[in-house]
């Protein structure tokens, strides 16, 4: 993600919902679901071990 992104613009923790922007603890997973790129991003490691799905 750029840097000084907006929190606007940014994307939302999937655990917690807040916007995930300017942060250093900001996480990512993605994967490839039906020939697409799939992405779910988190504020920290707490968060990504909260959410609730397998990958």
């Amino acid at each position: 993600m750029e840097e000084n992104v907006d929190p606007e613009d940014a994307p939302t923790c999937a655990t917690c919902g807040e916007p995930v922007a300017n942060n250093p603890t900001h996480r990512v997973v993605t994967w490839v679901e039906d020939d697409a790129v799939q992405a779910r991003h988190f504020c920290d490691d707490d968060c990504r071990d909260a959410w609730d799905d397998e990958r």
